[in-house]
């Protein structure tokens, strides 16, 4: 567990393992980012979660109790108290009670593991979900072909590591999708859950692109 973590809760919802640029401009969060470089220069960490109401700026807003732990790899003080920031999400967290900000949003947080890792189906399941993504990444082709943009690069799904849990996000990182359905990816409880939530954004964003292509 962790006993007091801060947080930056984000109008955008994020999966562990992917960049996530911020600049600081709020004096609230320039203050997390100080406490945060000032009690673990070697890993300064905060947590993030998406806002189900409100504004990132002004407070007031409602919160998810699930997100991703990031950590500041790079920053920039750009002056007059802002911050550049170059973060990358980590572990999964569950907020277990939200403190009183101080002057920033501040919470009891622990790091939650997938409570599976994923049965003999769902890995068996794991090479047709990479086909309906190559299937996807198909029309995307012939979209980007009809409406004269640039053509998405597929994922190179042989780089990625880890159980099957992990690689779910991965591929979750390349479907188009809004941001409470990739909440809900992030907080299914286990790989045999996220594999259904992941399969059903997949046929959800092929439906979408072959609507746009008919």
């Amino acid at each position: 567990m962790i006993e007091r973590l801060p947080m930056f809760p984000l109008g955008s919802c994020f999966l562990p393992g992917q960049r996530l640029p911020l600049h600081i401009f709020e004096p609230r969060y320039a203050r997390l980012v100080e406490d945060a470089l000032d009690e673990n220069p070697a890993e300064p960490t905060f947590g993030v979660v998406l806002i189900a109401r409100g504004s990132e700026v002004g407070g007031g807003d409602e919160r998810y109790d699930v997100g991703t732990l990031a950590r500041i790899e790079a920053h920039v003080r750009a002056g007059d108290g802002r911050y550049e920031l170059f973060c990358r999400t980590r572990s999964r967290i569950r907020v277990l009670e939200w403190l009183p900000d101080d002057p920033y949003p501040v919470a009891r947080a622990e790091v939650w593991d997938d409570e599976n890792t994923g049965t003999a189906l769902a890995s068996y399941e794991w090479t047709g979900l990479v086909e309906r993504l190559d299937h996807l990444y198909g029309l995307l082709g012939r979209l980007a072909d009809l409406t004269g943009s640039d053509v998405p690069a597929a994922p190179e799904l042989s780089r990625f590591t880890g159980g099957l849990g992990e690689r779910l996000y991965e591929i979750a990182s390349y479907v188009p999708m809004g941001d409470a359905d990739r909440q809900g990816i992030l907080a299914a409880p286990g790989a045999d859950e996220r594999m259904r939530a992941v399969a059903e954004t997949i046929e959800n964003a092929v439906d979408m692109v072959q609507f746009r292509l008919s």
